[in-house]
């Protein structure tokens, strides 16, 4: 019988296969796109709303020196623009500009064609991964306490 640790060790090692998966194939995506997985993430990560590159960094679970030169490049770019913050004039705000828009909507185009592709291969319902969401953040909460 599996005892909960190693039923959580084996979790975990899926998830970190998962994530190491996807990535591979993002980052072809993202090449095929002159783009980055990391320029990618940080445009998704502004996109919602303006935040500070330390924002985006903390969301992205990464150092804040390294997404903000990626946001110094988009910039360079004119994928983002950088904006002064009301609330803390030391941490600009990042936005995308239009063309930063435009890559991020041929990123996340492309990937949902692959995606989809690859889902429908799979027989998985989205019943099933919700399921499995649901199951990841019970844990999530559970270790965050």
């Amino acid at each position: 019988m599996t005892s909960p640790m190693e039923a959580y060790r084996l979790l975990v090692a899926d998830v970190y296969e998962l994530a190491g998966v996807s990535r591979r194939t993002a980052e072809e995506i993202a090449r095929q796109r002159g783009q980055t997985v990391a320029r990618w993430h940080v445009l998704s990560a502004v996109a919602e709303e303006p935040c500070s590159a330390a924002a985006a960094a903390r969301r992205l679970g990464l150092a804040r020196q390294s997404v903000q030169r990626v946001v110094d490049q988009l910039q360079e770019e004119g994928l983002v623009t950088v904006a002064p913050n009301p609330r803390d004039r030391r941490a600009p705000l990042v936005s995308p500009t239009a063309g930063g828009r435009q890559a991020l909507a041929a990123l996340v185009a492309a990937s949902e064609v692959r995606r989809a592709g690859e889902l429908r291969a799979s027989g998985l319902a989205a019943e099933d991964l919700l399921a499995a969401r649901e199951t990841l953040r019970s844990l999530i909460c559970a270790l965050r306490r």
